[in-house]
């Protein structure tokens, strides 16, 4: 069967768009670009495999399609901006092949006026075709949320902007097919701002109730408590609660080294969220000297290693730095979590934990870091012998919290 679509890139981006496509009826074909991080079960796989995807190895197959969207990873690079290798690697790839009449699409999270000066150029220069007259360009953040049960692609609006009023158009039809609704933007740089106001909205409002976190353990309120009676206000207020870290995907972005222009807000919560997992450290060890322990060779255990619950995805995942500056401080560290199997921080295997209650029982400390729906915490607050939770997910009064 002929593919419709293409997915170039099958990331943490791209397969959610596969699986979307599959499940709407659309033959799709899956192209990677790199050793990306996604994965399907193989459970997934034949799904998909049974509905309609085909892995594809050979680029020319990339030439058969109506419509490719590209949703290659954009790291971040060493200068701290994000790295668009891989976009540009796809997009020689798929320019090799295009043909006329295809519509193309840039999911990847990218800099306002990517898909115009960098994208744009590279397709027409491959191909020897022009936007808007031999083929379509259009740039839609993706809104891919891992784990969440209420919005799937099909109830999540999705935004379009394309390079001409017809890029639009065709873009809006192709997602029509997998959403209840298109937002129109004015054109792409409005719909790639989008995605970066989406991801720094995320990270402030973070900072804010971590900061909020800090000052109130200072002062002695139950923030937890505070943030219950808050989100009853029906207007004017959404709530964020604090943690660890801000881990996931959504890299922040001031775009000082792409335009000389600093978003300051943005800076200042990346200060401040790069902050917590030493600020988890500070509090670690202040309850451990209280309780007439020191870090040097205690025993501490990490329960939920992954930067969501109920996932596998460690991306960004504050575990990792907590584990290593327990380590540089001469703790004996385990950890435990469901979706983990192994895990090593730096190359250094970290201990499994096999059961739950004994090794929150045995450990000088237990510090919750990520509430998976499995832990009864109920149980860990009365095993524990000490208990750190940085999510505010144990029973008041049942543990120190963050």
């Amino acid at each position: 069967m002929p593919a419709d679509l293409a997915v170039i890139g099958l990331g943490h981006l791209g397969l959610p768009l596969a699986q979307a496509a599959v499940a709407a009826g659309i033959p799709t074909l899956g192209y990677k670009t790199g050793p990306e991080g996604g994965s399907l079960t193989p459970a997934e796989l034949r799904r998909m495999l049974s509905g309609g995807f085909r892995p594809a190895t050979n680029p020319a197959e990339l030439g058969r399609v109506r419509t490719a969207v590209i949703c290659a990873p954009t790291p971040r690079g060493a200068d701290g901006g994000l790295d668009l290798g891989q976009v540009e690697a796809a997009a020689r790839t798929l320019a090799a092949q295009l043909r006329p009449h295809t519509t193309v699409i840039l999911e990847s999270p990218v800099h306002p006026g990517t898909t115009e000066e960098f994208l744009r150029p590279l397709l027409e220069e491959g191909s020897g075709l022009r936007v808007g007259r031999d083929f379509h360009l259009a740039y839609s953040p993706s809104r891919f949320d891992p784990g969440n049960r209420d919005f799937a692609p099909a109830n999540t609006p999705k935004v379009i902007g394309g390079l001409t009023p017809a890029c639009t158009e065709s873009a809006a039809a192709f997602y029509g097919r997998l959403t209840d609704k298109v937002v129109r933007a004015r054109g792409p740089r409005e719909a790639e701002t989008v995605q970066l106001l989406e991801t720094n909205f995320r990270h402030v409002n973070i900072a804010l109730v971590n900061e909020m976190a800090v000052l109130c353990h200072d002062l002695g309120v139950d923030l937890w408590d505070v943030i219950r009676c808050a989100e009853t206000k029906p207007f004017g207020f959404q709530a964020f609660r604090p943690g660890p870290g801000v881990g996931g995907h959504g890299i922040p972005q001031d775009l000082t080294g792409h335009t000389g222009r600093s978003l300051r807000m943005v800076e200042l919560a990346q200060q401040v969220n790069s902050h917590m997992p030493q600020y988890v450290i500070q509090r670690a060890a202040t309850l451990l000297n209280e309780h007439g322990k020191s870090a040097r060779a205690a025993r501490v255990l990490l329960l939920g290693v992954t930067y969501k619950p109920d996932l596998a995805d460690q991306e960004g995942s504050p575990a990792h730095e907590i584990a290593l500056r327990l380590m540089e401080l001469g703790a004996s560290v385990s950890y435990h979590d469901p979706h983990v199997p192994a895990w090593s921080v730096l190359g250094r295997p970290v201990p499994r934990a096999d059961s739950f209650y004994e090794a929150a029982a045995d450990a000088d400390l237990t510090i919750l870091l990520q509430q998976h729906r499995t832990y009864d915490l109920q149980g860990l607050s009365v095993k524990a012998q000490l208990l750190l939770d940085t999510r505010g997910a144990t029973p008041t009064g049942a543990a120190h919290r963050l």
